[in-house]
């Protein structure tokens, strides 16, 4: 069976590759395609996220939003770029113009930069409900445009 033979594990760990979702703050935007990737393409991608000016928190209305399409992500943080400058991306996504603007070449090491912008959720006014479908508006974007995009990617 292919889950129980250790070489088809392994080889499925060798052909996993490297994404860094790259946002302003990592509280949103970033942190939902971070969860939305692990979650869905997590046997092929392993997600990240950072900020290049990080919130330090992750959108309450982000966590509910992932939790309603079944995706626990409470134990996401909002990230800093440092860490992940000496890591080899196989990909680094950025998701917010501000942050395409505040690193168009990513400083770090990675065999590919593309830029896939959404709305910010957390600009987003009005009274809860209002802005819980603007949350719920950019998860459904991300869902339907980074996987299909991923799974184009996969080298």
């Amino acid at each position: 069976m292919f889950h129980s033979d250790p070489l088809s594990v392994k080889i499925r760990r060798m052909s996993t590759q490297k994404v860094l979702f790259l946002c302003t703050g990592n509280s949103c935007r970033s942190q939902m395609a971070e969860a939305v990737i692990n979650h869905t393409l997590g046997d092929r991608w392993i997600a990240y996220s950072a900020g290049t000016d990080p919130a330090g928190y992750v959108h309450p209305l982000a966590l509910r939003v992932l939790a309603e399409v079944g995706i626990d992500h409470s134990g996401g943080r909002s990230k800093s770029i440092d860490p992940f400058l000496e890591v080899d991306f196989d990909l680094v996504v950025t998701v917010c113009d501000a942050a395409a603007e505040a690193c168009p070449v990513w400083p770090g090491r990675a065999r590919r930069q593309v830029h896939l912008g959404f709305i910010d959720p957390a600009a987003a006014e009005g009274d809860e409900a209002a802005r819980l479908a603007i949350f719920r508006q950019v998860l459904e974007e991300i869902k339907g445009t980074i996987p299909p995009f991923l799974q184009d990617t996969a080298g």
